[in-house]
């Protein structure tokens, strides 16, 4: 990627910032407000600046009373002290004082990062607060040697915008621009990038366009950044295509492009986009991309963004040429619970409408299973086709932090079913055509769960929290919750390094390894188009196959086997010139080590196992590897 004319690179606006001359400048949309004050809090007494309106709504004033470390609340309209909307630091918390911080004070080491191609993402998904003890951003960075060898190319970090207390999701936030302090604040992010960076990880931020967590949020006391047109499952909707909704989409758009500027992330997974409502003539999500693609030629640096969506429509990913918005990729869900369902034997919720080894073959094929047919569990149709996009357009998962927490007790695949299983699930996963996305843990079976937790400091939305958890599983006959506001569930949370000295857990980790270093090799996304995918299933043998490189020259050819018994499949080519790549049933990863067998044609494929072989070229000749 070249620059683009020389342009300058996007910086933040809004906030408080340190002018070249060490003046400060304060500027914040506040159209609700008829006076602003910023009120100085630092060593030897306290001062209020007037900050002044414009015609648009915009108070703003430069200080040369105000510096780098100082702290100041904004006072509106003589009487009600609130945070700035645009902190960059929250160091007493959702409630508290903001931090004036300088961006340019970091040193980066990165000036020759680039980024990592969307084709080559293997993600790793990673909640800072359970991550390791310590739970910080410092301690999640003497793990990158771990990650390294495991192979993955890319941490995507869950939400660190400043929430309530200490420990949450993330998806609580309410200081959008501010680092959460309890993991470290912008220094320790900003260090987490660069070493990443350094060892050659890209980083991708999680971030909550949808809504914004219900304690600590004084947005409404600035400006409508919220609507009653439309609802949603968290709270009030935000205001992108209402009266007012201009400064909330910069309010948005300028997030976005912060976190790909000042902290140098290479990717934003977008929470939820299904929580975001927008009829304008152009769609906040196309102009957040639109944005960041300006950004991405400037710098030459990528800006990747990955949507969450519960939609099944493609046009989230689809060119605009083709009345699409142009994101990078988008999360498919039904390849999760079409394997999740194979796996588990779960019915309930929505579990309920993948039934066969065939929906995880469509999946495998197009990613959306519903892409337009009708869902029992919905009931009405729901998706459109993936017609004629790349496998990299979306990312896969077996385990993601909803995936597991959102469940009752938080309980992962580990504790659901059998090794052999999750041997087989991390082979579907690494071998499927997608980008795929591990949950921190599951590389090796962790056993902790990963639950819901909260600290809040509002008694009564801690019970409210406590009773919609309860409510919320009824469908899938989960009664009771552990308490999300206890102490106890968070620490429960944390990811168990120990097991790793286990010997089943040493060889899942070897395999989910191998197949990640298999998967490099053999680049399925960008190597292999549709055309060159073959995938068949067999109900009665509750098996699937899928064939790369079928045109003329099938290169690789994969077995899953779903089935409690032995069951013959077809051979074809593969006893006189295939040669075995994985068996996960094999000794290497605490299998049985059985011979491959052949009899009649046919191949024996063991219960829960997955063989892959790689086939000669079209030529006859075995491929090099």
């Amino acid at each position: 990627m070249g620059t683009e004319n020389h342009a300058e690179a996007w910086r933040l606006d809004l906030g408080a910032n340190i002018l070249s001359d060490g003046n400060v400048r304060f500027k914040v949309w506040a159209p609700f407000c008829s006076r602003i004050d910023a009120k100085i809090i630092r060593r030897g007494g306290k001062e209020r600046i007037p900050l002044r309106q414009d015609d648009w709504g915009y108070f703003q004033a430069i200080t040369d009373r105000a510096s780098c470390g100082d702290r100041y609340i904004y006072v509106l309209d003589g009487r009600t002290e609130r945070p700035d909307p645009v902190s960059r630091y929250l160091p007493q918390g959702v409630h508290g004082n903001t931090e004036i911080v300088s961006p340019e004070d970091f040193r980066w080491t990165d000036q020759n990062w680039r980024g990592v191609p969307l084709s080559e993402f293997i993600i790793y998904e990673m909640h800072t607060g359970t991550f390791t003890r310590e739970g910080t951003f410092d301690s999640a960075i003497a793990k990158i040697p771990y990650l390294k060898q495991l192979g993955v190319t890319c941490l995507e970090i869950m939400p660190v915008a400043q929430f309530p207390g200490k420990r949450n999701w993330g998806y609580d936030g309410v200081g959008l621009f501010a680092v959460q302090n309890s993991y470290g604040g912008p220094v320790g992010l900003k260090r987490l990038v660069n070493a990443c960076h350094r060892a050659g990880l890209a980083v991708c931020l999680d971030v909550v366009y949808n809504h914004f967590g219900p304690e600590g949020n004084y947005l409404q006391d600035f400006g409508p950044y919220f609507t009653k047109k439309y609802h949603t499952p968290w709270g009030s909707a935000l205001n992108y295509d209402d009266a007012g909704s201009e400064g909330v989409r910069e309010f948005i758009v300028s997030n976005a492009l912060y976190w790909i500027t000042e902290y140098h992330v290479d990717a934003l997974r977008l929470d939820a986009i299904h929580g975001i409502y927008d009829f304008s003539a152009k769609h906040i999500l196309e102009e957040v991309q639109e944005r960041a693609e300006r950004e991405a030629r400037i710098s030459g640096r990528s800006a990747v963004l990955i949507a969450e969506s519960d939609l099944n429509d493609s046009r989230i990913i689809r060119p605009r040429a083709r009345g699409g918005y142009q994101l990078a990729a988008q999360w498919s869900d039904d390849f999760h619970h079409s394997a999740h369902v194979l796996l588990t034997g779960e019915r309930g919720g929505y579990y309920r409408d993948f039934t066969s080894v065939g929906d995880l073959a469509k999946a495998m094929r197009s990613a959306f299973v519903y892409d337009g047919k009708y869902s029992p569990f919905r009931r009405r149709r729901h998706g459109n086709s993936t017609e004629g996009l790349s496998f990299e357009k979306f990312v896969v998962c077996v385990q993601n932090h909803d995936q597991v927490g959102n469940r009752a007790y938080g309980d992962r695949l580990s504790s659901l079913v059998s090794f052999e299983k999750q041997k087989l699930a991390a082979a579907v996963l690494m071998l499927s055509p997608y980008v795929p996305l591990i949950f921190m843990g599951q590389e090796y079976g962790e056993l902790n769960p990963f639950q819901y937790f909260i600290d809040h400091s509002d008694t009564g939305l801690i019970e409210a929290v406590r009773k919609g958890r309860a409510a919320e599983f009824v469908s899938f006959g989960w009664k009771s919750v552990p308490d999300p506001k206890s102490r106890k569930t968070f620490d429960d949370s944390k990811l168990n390094w120990g097991l790793l000295g286990r010997k089943k857990h040493r060889h899942l980790h070897r395999l989910c390894a191998d197949l990640i270093r298999l998967r490099r090799q053999s680049r399925f996304c960008s190597d292999f188009s549709r055309r060159d995918i073959g995938v068949s299933a067999d109900d009665a043998g509750q098996w699937v196959r899928l064939d790369y490189g079928k045109n003329a020259r099938c290169r690789f050819r994969i077995f899953f086997s779903f089935s409690e018994r032995t069951e013959w499949v077809p051979a074809e080519g593969l006893e006189r010139a295939g040669r075995l790549m994985i068996d996960t049933e094999g000794l290497r990863y605490g299998g049985q080590c059985r011979k491959i067998s052949f009899r009649e044609g046919r191949l024996a494929l063991h219960p829960f196992e997955c063989l892959m072989f790689r086939l000669p070229g079209k030529n006859g000749r075995r491929l090099k590897g």
